[in-house]
């Protein structure tokens, strides 16, 4: 039986971020943060994308944490156009880390829509910063949803990444995915008959996704 979630608050860099933690039948493999839509248009961690996301992630043993950003929910701060975002997905990441049932233990991060962008952004940070700080934890695994690739500068993700899009997505089109995928050389998974929050097809796209950890553990 998968366990309930806890919800709680911890400090963030603008004030208290509210956080819920969802963790696996058995001990945990990982620790996921998952980053949900943009802030001023609904996007909330209680986004169904975002649900699934973490109930795939749980599903393949991992301990996966959705937050609201600042200025969401019972999140306190306000809009601070990705940067200050960026920092609220960095701190969740490190207050999770201090837990003794997470050391050692891969850090996953994932995204959705403009959660996307976030991901990849604080994905970039914690390589960068690892690689001046070895004992720093750096991502293993980067799952990205419709990153919003048309309206942000998304930066280039490892060969690795989990890329999955809608093939009828009007928010982020599948263009504007190619484009930013094609010079990285980079897979894209498309879900057919679905636009960008994948209406009718989540149960699909949380088995492209329980797939892809599972092949990686092997």
């Amino acid at each position: 039986m998968i366990g309930r979630p806890a919800s709680q608050t911890i400090d963030g860099p603008a004030g208290l971020l509210e956080v819920v933690i969802e963790e696996p039948a058995h001990a945990p493999v990982g620790l996921a943060v998952i980053a949900h839509p943009h802030p001023l248009q609904g996007g909330t961690m209680d986004n169904k994308v975002v649900h699934t996301l973490c109930r795939a992630f749980v599903l393949a043993g991992w301990r996966a944490v959705r937050f609201n950003f600042r200025g969401v929910g019972q999140s306190e701060g306000g809009w601070d156009e990705g940067r200050g975002e960026t920092a609220d997905l960095l701190t969740v990441v490190a207050h999770h880390l201090t837990d003794p049932a997470l050391k050692g233990l891969p850090l996953a991060l994932a995204g959705f829509s403009f959660g996307g962008y976030v991901a990849a952004q604080a994905h970039a940070r914690l390589s960068e910063a690892v690689a001046n700080r070895p004992e720093l934890v750096a991502p293993k695994q980067l799952v990205l949803v419709s990153p919003a690739t048309s309206r942000y500068e998304v930066p280039e993700v490892p060969a690795h990444t989990l890329l999955v899009e809608g093939e009828q997505d009007d928010v982020v089109p599948l263009a504007s995915i190619l484009d930013w995928a094609r010079p990285q050389g980079l897979p894209i998974t498309v879900v057919p008959g679905t636009g960008h929050f994948f209406h009718g097809k989540l149960t699909v796209l949380r088995e492209v996704v329980l797939r892809h950890l599972r092949a990686a553990a092997v």
